[in-house]
């Protein structure tokens, strides 16, 4: 059996720390054992609910993203069969979910806009946090840890696309240095679409 690698996370603390993503033991801070891990079948039941709660804070918030019957229990099923799946786990618990993919998007061919670079990239997909550990720079630390691992294997760019009413997702990205590159568009959804250029 395939082991799994983990990977430790900064400190939700001090976000701005930079972590090998290879082989690093992890670390205990303010927070507790903050450790970045491929999804398991196992872990469904707790994103699902991390996943309902992200649900339910945009339609407080006024977004019409993740309305619609997406993301569904089963894409987070097909995530983690593909290997796409990885989580943050807080003290062994499952605090934050992302789906990380190497294979490209489709709808990423087709941009009414231009991209930063035409290389090989990472795309990120379904981005949640727990209710309990909003507002702690987590989802901000997940995305720069997924930059680590985009790094480890050679890919210099990550893209992200986000609904236009989903204020919280752009004041992340503007903030980790993401570029808008223009629109991409999912059947007649059109949604913004952001990238980042990494520095080896």
């Amino acid at each position: 059996m395939a082991r799994t690698k983990r990977y430790n996370v900064a400190s939700i603390s001090n976000p701005d720390m930079v972590v090998n993503p290879v082989g690093v033991v992890s670390e205990t801070t303010e927070d507790g054992n903050m450790q970045l891990d491929k999804a398991k079948s196992d872990d469904v039941p707790r994103i699902w609910t991390i996943i309902c709660q992200g649900k339910e804070q945009m339609r407080r918030e006024g977004s019409g993203q993740w309305q619609d019957g997406y993301p569904a229990r089963s894409n987070i099923a097909d995530d983690i069969a593909a290997g796409y799946g990885h989580v943050i786990r807080h003290d062994g618990c499952v605090i934050a979910y992302a789906a990380v993919i190497f294979d490209g998007e489709p709808a990423y061919g087709n941009i009414d806009g231009h991209w930063l670079a035409d290389q090989p990239y990472a795309t990120v997909h379904r981005l949640a946090v727990a209710d309990e550990m909003k507002h702690r720079g987590v989802a901000t630390s997940f995305m720069r840890e997924i930059e680590n691992i985009s790094r480890a294997r050679g890919i210099a760019s990550v893209r992200v696309d986000t609904n236009f009413d989903n204020l919280r997702m752009s004041k992340i990205l503007s903030k980790l240095g993401f570029v808008h590159c223009g629109e991409v568009t999912y059947d007649t959804n059109k949604r913004m679409a952001y990238e980042k250029l990494l520095v080896p």
